[in-house]
């Protein structure tokens, strides 16, 4: 019981030390850096895949086989 008690506390302590060093929630910055690139995305070009052995099927009637 003690254990438990001294685990909640150490936890309770670092959680409450991270939220007061959280930057307070303000006002977002005018324009991201993400909002600044191309908003068209570029991927890459899909390649072909080939497949080997046989197709998977699911075993929808496990008594057969």
């Amino acid at each position: 019981m003690i254990l438990l008690a001294t685990v909640t506390l150490c936890c309770s302590a670092v959680a409450g030390t991270l939220a007061l060093l959280e930057p307070a929630p303000g006002r977002a910055p005018d324009k991201l850096v993400a909002d600044r690139a191309d908003p068209t995305p570029r991927t890459p070009a899909q390649i072909p895949v080939r497949v080997v052995g046989a197709p998977f099927e699911p075993n929808v009637n496990p008594r057969e086989r």
